[in-house]
């Protein structure tokens, strides 16, 4: 039987060996449920970007039908590599955290805490993005575009790596965010990434462009926050100095 062997996008020396006959039965729609590995190798293979990477993979849950009936899950780690929390280090004073696509804010910089402060999103022992955004009145004063960020933590949750771990936050909001929640997860919209416009409960109104980084080697994501002119840039610079 031929078969080949595709790289994986984690670099990982031991890919998956596949059949030249099971990618023709993928191909063809005869094999509805390939694995997330061979789903990313594919991708890989193909020379996809992050986005397009993204799209596969909801394009392939869609196909499978999305997925239910596991094991009780584990709660996702938290922890965060010292090389990563280094790069947030370097990253100072400039605004970034260290999330995954359940919204679990893992790590963050001075500055990040500053543009956040007075919200609520990190006043919880275990911050949530997610959580804040639909379970926390202030979030809908605080995200000016509520909508689209609703939509983009909705989405990056459905599409988060591990089913396991999804049902487990999901199981732990859903009683909390509601209809809001549930409709987005169940509609699985594609989030218009745009510039975010916060509205700071100082008073300070922020326009922020926004680069996530993917951290293959342990499902993170690194994001990064660039004010798009002066004003914002000073206002950050001002929250920055206020007393907390």
């Amino acid at each position: 039987m031929n078969r080949i062997r595709l790289k994986q996008a984690t670099g990982a020396s031991q890919a998956p060996d596949i059949s030249i006959e099971y990618l023709t039965r993928i191909e063809q729609g005869r094999d509805r449920n390939p694995s997330i590995a061979v789903v990313n190798a594919l991708a890989d293979a193909l020379s996809r970007d992050p986005s397009e990477r993204n799209r596969v993979r909801y394009l392939s849950k869609i196909i499978a039908g999305a997925c239910s009936g596991h094991a009780q899950p584990a709660p996702p780690r938290r922890d965060v590599r010292p090389s990563v929390l280094e790069t947030l280090r370097v990253l100072e004073p400039g605004i970034a955290m260290v999330t995954n696509r359940l919204g679990d804010v893992l790590a963050h910089t001075s500055a990040f805490e500053s543009v956040t402060s007075g919200t609520g999103l990190l006043d919880a022992d275990n911050p949530n993005l997610t959580r804040c955004v639909f379970t926390d009145a202030r979030a809908r004063t605080f995200f000016t575009d509520w909508d689209d960020v609703a939509d983009e933590q909705a989405f990056d949750l459905w599409l988060a790596p591990s089913v396991d771990n999804s049902e487990w936050f999901t199981t732990e909001l859903a009683p909390l965010a509601g209809l809001a929640f549930a409709r987005r997860l169940n509609c699985h919209v594609v989030p218009q990434r745009g510039v975010l416009r916060l509205n700071h409960p100082s008073g300070c109104r922020l326009e922020l462009l926004h680069e996530t980084l993917d951290l293959s080697a342990d499902a993170r994501q690194l994001v990064v926050f660039l004010p798009v002119d002066e004003r914002t840039a000073q206002a950050v610079e001002q929250l920055r100095h206020r007393p907390h």
